[in-house]
């Protein structure tokens, strides 16, 4: 049996990994991550950075990309709830523009793998959520793009709660809009 289960989203190269969690009264034991099997899966990407986020409830991070050196990223949240989203980028791709949304939680430790040509955020759906994700590329602060969170075009469906107060980065407030973007992506051929 593999140590994880790898779920296709309708979206190509975009999957939910969810790893087997070895459990008993003492607590758990789980790997995250494993060369071998994710590149059985076809995930043969070499990471070359972690990076982890502390947020509180509301707080929205994305939509956000980098241009000439695009990073594909393995995400999970290790406390709390945040509901993750990547949007399709790439040029010719057959769901361009398309978004798909997953919960990640301590609980459910479903991590999502978001590929290189997307634009990525999420939303903390908790009191505090902590978020741990690696990339196949370093952060370039010179790299930096972004896609409207609330972009009409795209439309993606964020659950946002009676009540929440959606706080954004000023670096946030002015990402683009989908219809004003020259997306930098093409979908690579096969």
């Amino acid at each position: 049996m593999g140590k994880f289960k790898f779920i296709e989203t309708g979206i190509e190269g975009l999957v939910i990994v969810e790893p087997t969690v070895f459990g008993d009264n003492r607590g758990y034991f789980m790997e995250t991550y494993n060369y071998n099997e994710f590149a059985a899966a076809g995930l043969d990407m070499v990471f070359v950075q972690d990076n982890q986020s502390k947020s509180k409830k509301g707080v929205l991070r994305g939509l956000h990309f980098q241009k000439k050196n695009p990073q594909g990223k393995l995400v999970r949240a290790v406390r709390g709830e945040v509901y993750d989203v990547a949007v399709d980028l790439r040029k010719g791709s057959k769901t361009y523009g398309k978004w798909y949304g997953v919960l990640l939680s301590e609980e459910n430790k479903r991590q999502f793998y978001v590929p290189e040509g997307f634009a990525h955020g999420f939303l903390v759906m908790t009191d505090t959520a902590e978020f741990v994700y690696k990339c196949t590329r370093f952060y370039d602060p010179t790299d930096e793009g972004g896609l409207m969170w609330n972009d009409p075009d795209v439309g993606v469906e964020w659950p946002i709660q009676e009540g929440m107060e959606i706080l954004l980065s000023e670096k946030d407030k002015k990402n683009t809009a989908f219809r004003d973007m020259e997306s930098p992506f093409v979908m690579p051929e096969k």
